[in-house]
């Protein structure tokens, strides 16, 4: 069953409640206030009707829905007969007799969770209508025939959206717990959830950002970001940290780690108990990360070329002036492994063998099928993001969250609209939430390019298709040992998408899918003994046939990359420590980079 045992709902104090029904009036009133008076200020541009052109979309879906009037007639009375047995079981359910539900949540849909959604025969009718309708309008939508592939998914992806927005528990009056706790306060947890309301539109200077947790509990460099290491080189782009070893002894050839510059790199240092570069050092890796630099407009002309070379380019120089290695290891996680990507073949183009193997953490490199983000990306869109980067001379990170958040809206969006300005409570302290609301910005051509030429134009997998410093570049030049790792239920990086990378570099590949997302199918420490990981060391033309061959392993797959690397990784040397050859220590880890806010 539920969370809590199902009660009688209790009686609120008509004096109490009637004076925080005011206060809530005056509230509502200033919110509105607030928000008019921000879209009016000097300068501001009204937003685009539609920004992310889903009308156009939902016009064309209508137009063909309505040219098959014998399918939507099936299709409403496939509903109706739905109702009718909601209907009747909740008719017996009246009369003393315990039917089996019409229809049940998914697993895992923590919505409703609370006891009286199944407890109380009014919310349960409640739940199950919503779940009826929303299964019937997914189904419809889904099942209209003419719509070209990027149509149809656009329009799936927002009804989606429309479905996870009015769902009843997001609203007072439907959702028991929220009716609950308004009766049981007479109303004091609205009154704390519009000023909680009210304050995130103040930092989200007119947007709602909605806090996913308390951003006072972590400090970069303080609880999270903690490995002690040394910041040993920095431009305008990045800085790199070299960590101190934890071995008396590491691998002669060292490993340079690049992040995605949509995020902040302690993503792989979080905990210590789950700090990837931890575990990495205690191997005995001499670990190098790149920490990327939160540009802002003095930065809005930097480009994809710049990145690569400012940053992987200049971090190989920099990791041969402090170990005196040439050759190293290197792993890209999520766009910093596209960028790597890039770089390789670039590398392969004009002779570089610096980089003599890449591990891949969710890095696609082929956007035949990019996933849901792809949604995003069409000419009118991305004239619009344009526009808004042409004004700042970067994306603003808040904007790039928000789409993330978009991809698991019911998890990242409603769940704290919720909590927060429903229930009125504080969100929980969590490290994970902390970094992903930690967003970084975008420079302008950067992001640009990155849009166009890998997400729109699939570039990046046309032989020659993407021109680096005037050279065209082909990743199957790229003949290096590659490690692919994937997330079996990855939203952003899908593991369909990674796995075409096999089809394109030339040299062995080894092609693993973890358990869980984009975030915990990398982040996932042996100790912990969570989820699982398959491997199948056969070639394979799909990634259904590599499925369908695969063995399921328990717990983390670092192990076996670990196996992996460490023949790549030379004979053992005296560690080494930061500042001690030609790059002096310029400051302490995590580094000055990764502190600077949005």
């Amino acid at each position: 069953m539920g969370d809590q045992p199902a009660r009688d709902m209790p009686i609120p104090d008509p004096a109490a409640l009637g004076a925080n029904l005011v206060k809530i009036a005056a509230r509502s009133r200033k919110l509105v206030s607030e928000f008019l008076s921000r879209q009016m200020e000097p300068g501001a541009k009204p937003p685009s009707a539609d920004p992310f052109n889903i009308g156009s979309a939902f016009l064309e879906m209508t137009q063909r829905m309505m040219a098959n009037p014998a399918r939507l007639a099936e299709a409403n009375l496939a509903l109706w007969q739905d109702y009718l047995t909601l209907w009747q079981t909740t008719t017996l359910r009246l009369m003393g007799q315990e039917p089996k539900p019409v229809i049940k949540p998914a697993k895992g849909d923590k919505r409703f969770n609370h006891a009286d959604w199944d407890e109380n025969g009014v919310f349960d009718f409640i739940k199950q209508s919503y779940l009826l309708t929303a299964r019937w309008l997914q189904h419809t939508v889904h099942n209209v025939e003419g719509l070209d592939p990027k149509t149809a998914k656009k329009v799936d992806f927002y009804t989606k959206q429309f479905v996870d927005a009015m769902a009843p528990s997001n609203f007072v009056l439907t959702n028991p717990q929220v009716l609950r706790t308004t009766l049981e306060s007479n109303g004091e947890n609205l009154v704390r959830g519009l000023e909680t309301m009210l304050k995130d539109l103040d930092d989200g200077k007119g947007q709602l950002a909605i806090k996913m947790t308390d951003m006072n509990a972590f400090e970069v460099g303080r609880n999270i970001a903690i490995t002690p290491g040394k910041v040993v080189f920095q431009n305008d782009i990045i800085q790199l940290i070299q960590y101190i070893p934890k071995t008396a002894e590491t691998y002669r050839r060292p490993l340079l780690i690049v992040p995605p510059w949509i995020n902040k790199f302690y993503i792989l240092d979080l905990r210590q108990d789950n700090s990837f570069i931890k575990w990495m050092l205690e191997k005995g890796y001499t670990v190098f990360v790149v920490s990327w630099v939160n540009p802002d407009e003095k930065l809005a002309e930097r480009t994809f070329e710049d990145y690569m070379d400012e940053g992987i380019l200049a971090a190989l120089g920099a990791i041969e002036q402090a170990t005196g290695e040439t050759h190293v290891n290197a792993i890209g996680y999520c766009i910093g492994g596209t960028l790597m990507g890039a770089t390789l073949a670039y590398m392969a183009a004009t002779g570089d063998d610096r980089i003599q193997s890449c591990t891949f953490f969710a890095a696609q490199v082929d956007f035949s099928e990019a996933g849901e983000l792809s949604i995003f990306i069409d000419e009118e869109q991305l004239e619009n993001i344009e526009s808004m980067m042409q004004r700042k001379g970067f994306l603003d990170g808040q904007q790039m969250s928000t789409t993330f958040n978009m991809l698991r809206a019911n998890d990242l969006i409603w769940s704290f609209v919720v909590n927060n300005y429903l229930l009125g409570k504080d969100p929980f302290p969590f490290d994970l939430l902390f970094w992903n609301a930690d967003a970084t910005r975008m420079p302008t051509k950067l992001h640009s390019f990155y849009l166009r030429e890998c997400y729109q134009a699939n570039n990046l997998a046309k032989p020659g298709g993407v021109t680096l410093r005037g050279v065209p570049i082909d990743l199957r030049q790229v003949k290096i040992p590659i490690y692919l790792q994937a997330s079996r239920d990855d939203h952003i990086a899908p593991y369909r998408s990674v796995f075409k990378a096999t089809k394109l570099y030339s040299g062995p590949i080894r092609f693993m899918v973890a358990g869980s997302g984009h975030i915990a199918g990398v982040i996932n420490p042996p100790a912990a003994k969570k989820y699982q990981h398959w491997l199948n060391d056969k070639s394979c033309a799909t990634v259904e046939e590599w499925f369908a061959g695969a063995v399921e392993h328990p717990g983390s797959w670092w192990e076996d990359w670990d196996a992996w690397l460490a023949p790549k990784s030379g004979d053992k040397v005296p560690a080494r420590v930061p500042g001690d050859a030609k790059l002096k220590v310029l400051e302490d880890a995590p580094g000055s980079y990764v502190k600077v806010r949005s």
